[in-house]
């Protein structure tokens, strides 16, 4: 596990290293993460969800996102009432916290600490609690807060969820799961070769895509947010799961993915929309350097 965790830091390093090159252009972290998007994930998707069994053990990965994105929304609503933050850097909290980076870094940290039996349940603490949170919740929070924000229309939403292609993924490889039927040989084969890619891809684009600027009136908006995200969320989970002495690989997954850093697509359309740009990009680079410390600890209480 060691040793797994030491090459993350390492496709960090290298992405961040290939941004400072000017052969690679300011897009290059975009299209890396349109191949994981289009290719990568859903190879680990159709790999992994087959293997799922159905059982009350799913329950809480489908359901802890959502307690999660409602705790911290109504604590980013209280903080900023408390603090006096602006429209935009309330705007940018309440689109960036509630939303963890569940796929793009949580997959890969998901499989190095538990192992490729974990990735059934982070794949669905993501798929049907993360991504379906993305384009519902995210989009409420962009057409309130964004400049440019368009009422969300339901056939919108819908057309987002159904044609987003590690949703497509997971719904073949339920059906496939539901059949008990495997696949060939050769498409077996092919899909743990494409798979393999998810890990080194993503973290080489995360670590192009980390920035670290931000102005001085954002620091304590940053350091509250990222508090909440990688510490007050996960833990409160934890701390509710052990007093009620509910365990069991399943939980453990769902807990430590809530405590994933700030998503790097929301980061992006606080971005785009010009909601405290510095301080969503501060969240999501320094969220990802923090979260190297916190998830170790957050899985030494398992």
């Amino acid at each position: 596990m060691i040793n797994t965790f030491v090459y993350i830091i390492a496709y960090l390093v290298i992405g961040f290293a290939l941004r400072q090159h000017k052969g690679f252009p300011h897009e290059t972290g975009n299209v890396l993460n349109l191949f994981v998007i289009y290719v990568s994930l859903p190879a680990v998707i159709m790999l992994k969800i087959p293997h799922l069994t159905l059982s009350s053990n799913i329950l809480v990965p489908l359901l802890l996102p959502w307690w999660m994105l409602l705790l911290s929304a109504l604590s980013v609503l209280l903080l900023s009432r408390l603090l006096g933050w602006s429209r935009s850097v309330t705007g940018c909290l309440m689109l960036v916290i509630p939303l963890g980076n569940t796929s793009f870094f949580g997959y890969p940290m998901v499989n190095t600490f538990f192992g490729s039996s974990g990735m059934p349940y982070a794949i669905l603490y993501d798929q049907l609690g993360t991504f379906i949170a993305l384009v519902t919740y995210g989009s409420f929070v962009l057409a309130i807060y964004g400049i440019h924000g368009a009422k969300p229309t339901t056939s919108m939403l819908a057309r987002k969820i159904i044609l987003f292609p590690p949703f497509l993924a997971s719904v073949f490889a339920l059906g496939l799961s539901m059949s008990n039927t495997s696949y060939p040989v050769f498409l077996e084969g092919l899909l743990e070769s494409l798979a393999i890619t998810l890990v080194p891809t993503v973290m080489i684009a995360v670590g192009f895509q980390i920035s670290f600027r931000m102005v001085r009136s954002e620091r304590v908006p940053l350091l509250s947010g990222l508090a909440l995200k990688l510490i007050v969320a996960p833990f409160s989970a934890l701390i509710f799961f052990k007093l009620f002495e509910m365990n069991g690989e399943s939980i453990n997954v769902a807990i430590f993915q809530a405590g994933m850093p700030p998503m790097v697509t929301a980061g992006a359309l606080a971005i785009k929309e010009n909601l405290a740009p510095q301080l969503a990009a501060a969240l999501v680079g320094l969220g990802i350097l923090v979260s190297c410390l916190s998830l170790p600890l957050l899985f030494s209480f398992f």
